[in-house]
């Protein structure tokens, strides 16, 4: 018995395996975990995940002239990365590591389903932001290049516009799916793998992410935004996240509860 098992539990519930109790799903908020937690897992979860991203990205330039090979490095590397990352820190704040994500499930709590409060918001939205700015400047020490520099990599034609959209919308409707459907246990590998894929189908490479576009314009390599291009892609990626809620709500209706079966 552990000191937080109750006292006078029964000895068969002495039996069960530790792995037989219920954990907290990986994308699901879990209650009472104390919000200074909260705030460090989602910094260094999105602080992590940028510099995998922009490191794997300087890494690839540095290894090859091919774009096709470097996008597939950069692509492998933030699919096992992110995978990683969302099953570690999922039971700590939900992994969210996305003001996109953290919105839409403050909407649907203000709506009667499970999510974070406006308190909660309020500190992870800002922690995911500052976690992106410093996994950038991490990744541009590890490969000695200038800690700050605004990236001058236009992104703003109108086409990659619409792809933050439908990545952004896809990855929504993939996450408040899972949660709707009770499968958020397979979020880590759902997440990751939906992300490598957009990285491919999308014109943006996927972004997807408002914190981690911030981010990205702090390093002017492979993986960097222009400053410029960074308001347009966070309001599309926005409304990306409408439209992936709107999804949610159409496609995982649900049923109105059967008014009972008439008498013979």
């Amino acid at each position: 018995m552990t000191a937080t098992e109750p006292i006078g539990t029964a000895p068969a519930a002495e039996s069960v395996p530790a792995a037989d109790v219920p954990q907290p799903a990986p994308g699901a908020t879990p209650p009472r975990t104390p919000l200074i937690a909260c705030a460090a897992a989602e910094l260094v979860g999105t602080a992590a995940l940028v510099a995998i991203v922009v490191g794997s990205g300087i890494q690839a330039t540095n290894l090859t002239k091919d774009v096709g090979l470097q996008l597939l490095a950069n692509s492998t590397a933030t699919v096992f990365g992110l995978g990683v990352l969302i099953a570690l820190l999922g039971p700590v704040s939900g992994a969210h590591f996305n003001p996109a994500v953290t919105l839409a499930e403050w909407w649907t709590a203000r709506r009667g389903g499970a999510g974070v409060n406006a308190r909660e918001l309020a500190v992870y939205v800002p922690s995911q932001i500052v976690g992106a700015i410093m996994g950038a400047v991490l990744a541009d020490a590890m490969f000695g290049e200038p800690l700050v520099k605004w990236s001058t990599h236009d992104r703003s034609a109108g086409n990659l516009l619409l792809g933050e959209v439908v990545a952004t919308a896809g990855l929504i409707f993939l996450i408040f799916g899972l949660a709707r459907t009770d499968r958020l246990r397979f979020a880590p590998v759902a997440v990751a793998s939906y992300i490598g894929a957009a990285y491919w189908f999308t014109s943006s490479t996927s972004f997807a992410n408002p914190a981690v576009t911030i981010g990205r314009a702090f390093t002017d390599t492979f993986a960097g935004i222009a400053p410029a291009s960074v308001p347009a892609f966070v309001v599309v990626q926005l409304v990306g996240a409408v439209v992936g809620l709107a999804l949610v709500a159409v496609v995982f209706m649900r049923g109105k509860p059967g008014a009972g079966t008439p008498s013979a």
